[in-house]
C-alpha cells in the first residue's frame, strides 16, 4: 500500500500474479523484483495453474479450466462419451460398502483427485465431487459409476467457466443450506454455502458435517455458523488489502427455526448442544456485523451444494452462480510473472 495505491502479489512456488490500482507502481514492483530474482515477465495474465483467464469488452473476466477438463476426459477414456444434464441423480444415496470392490482403486483415486481441482472454477460439481471423495479408501464399481456420471456431465459442459462482472457495489452476500442426515452410512448432514462479492461468487463449499445433528434445525444452524466463519475470514482478507466493506454481510437461510434461533435469545436454553455455534452467530448479529434473512427454498442457490437436483432447478442455480461459456475477449492490465529455471 502506497498512499491510495495498492499493489497485490500472489505467489505459488515459482509462479507470480501481480496486479494493482496504479500500473506505474506495479511496474516499479516488477523492476525491484527483477533486481533480486531472475524473472520472466509473461505479460497479461492468461494461464495460471491450469486456470485460463479471458477478458470481455465490458471489462469482465471469464475463468475456465477447459483444457484441464478435456485432458481429464482423455485420461479417463471418456472424451467421446455421451453427456448428461446433471452431475448426479436427484437425491441419490449410496452406502459406503455397496457394490463390488475395485481390483485397482488407483484410477478411481486419481480421477477423484483431479475432479477436486476442477471445482476451482466449477462449483456446479462441488457436491458430486464431495460425495465421491468419501469412498476413496475402498471404492467399488458403483462408486466408479458416480465418477463416470460427473465426467459425462463435464463432457457436455466442458467449456463452462465462471463469469466475473464489474460491480458498482462492494458488499458480501451469502447463502447457507444443509441436507439433514443425508449420508445413509453415518447419518451426518451436508453443509453447503456460497459467498458472493457483489454479484460474483468468490467462495463455496460442500462438506459433510463432522457430527450427527439431531434435528434439521441443528444441521441448518451448523451450516449457518460455518458459512458465517467463512464470511468473516473473507472480510479479514479484504481488511489486510485495505479494502473495507462498510455494510454488514447478508446471510440467507431457508429454515425459519434457524432464523428464530439466531435472533431470539429465548430459544438459547433449548439448544445447549449448539452452544459455541449459537454464541458465535448471535454475537455477530448483536454487534451488527452480520444480518440473517429468510429465502424460499426455490431461490436457495446453496441447495446445489447439498444434494443432487433435477435438471431445471439445477440449471437455474448454475446461472445464478455465473456459470456459462465465453463470448468475447479484450485486454486487461493484470500481469503474470514466472521465475526462470522452472
Amino acid at each position: 500500500m502506497d498512499g491510495g495505491d495498492l499493489v497485490i502479489l500472489l505467489l505459488y512456488v515459482d509462479d507470480i500474479i501481480l496486479t494493482g490500482s496504479n500500473p506505474v507502481k506495479s511496474q516499479v514492483v516488477i523492476d525491484d523484483l527483477a533486481g533480486v530474482f531472475d524473472l520472466k515477465d509473461m505479460g497479461r495474465l492468461s494461464y495460471f495453474l491450469g486456470l485460463h483467464i479471458q477478458y470481455k469488452d465490458d471489462g469482465s473476466l471469464f475463468i475456465t479450466q477447459t483444457k484441464y477438463a478435456k485432458d481429464l476426459l482423455r485420461k479417463a477414456g471418456m472424451d467421446s462419451c455421451k453427456p448428461t444434464s446433471t452431475p448426479s441423480k436427484p437425491h441419490a444415496q449410496i452406502l459406503a460398502g455397496e457394490g463390488r470392490l475395485l481390483s485397482e482403486p488407483s484410477q478411481y483415486r486419481s480421477l477423484v483427485g483431479a475432479l477436486q481441482y476442477l471445482t476451482f472454477t466449477r462449483p456446479d460439481i462441488a457436491h458430486s465431487v464431495n460425495l465421491v471423495c468419501q469412498f476413496m479408501t475402498q471404492p467399488t464399481d458403483l462408486h466408479m459409476l458416480l465418477v463416470k456420471r460427473i465426467l459425462r456431465y463435464i463432457q457436455g459442459t466442458v467449456d463452462y467457466g465462471l463469469h466475473y462482472t464489474q460491480n458498482n457495489h462492494f458488499d458480501i452476500t451469502a447463502f447457507s443450506d444443509s441436507d439433514w442426515a443425508s449420508d445413509i452410512t453415518t447419518r451426518r448432514s451436508i453443509t453447503g454455502f456460497v459467498v458472493y462479492l457483489g454479484d460474483n461468487p468468490i467462495s463455496w463449499q460442500s462438506k459433510k458435517q463432522s457430527t450427527v445433528s439431531r434435528s434439521s434445525t441443528e444441521a441448518e444452524y451448523k451450516a449457518l455458523a460455518h458459512c458465517a466463519a467463512d464470511i468473516f475470514w473473507i472480510r479479514s482478507v479484504f481488511k489486510d488489502l485495505h479494502q473495507y466493506i462498510s455494510d454488514p454481510p447478508s446471510l440467507y437461510c431457508d429454515n425459519l427455526s434457524t432464523l428464530a434461533l439466531s435472533s431470539n435469545p429465548v430459544f438459547h436454553s433449548k439448544i445447549k448442544h449448539l452452544d459455541i455455534d449459537y454464541h458465535f452467530v448471535r454475537e455477530k448479529i448483536q454487534k451488527g456485523d452480520l444480518t440473517v434473512h429468510y429465502i424460499p427454498t426455490d431461490n436457495q442457490v446453496a441447495d446445489v451444494f447439498t444434494k443432487g437436483l433435477h435438471s431445471p432447478i439445477f440449471l437455474k442455480h448454475c446461472r445464478r452462480l455465473g456459470l456459462g461459456i465465453m463470448t468475447a475477449t479484450n485486454s486487461a492490465s493484470t500481469a503474470q510473472l514466472r521465475l526462470r529455471g522452472e
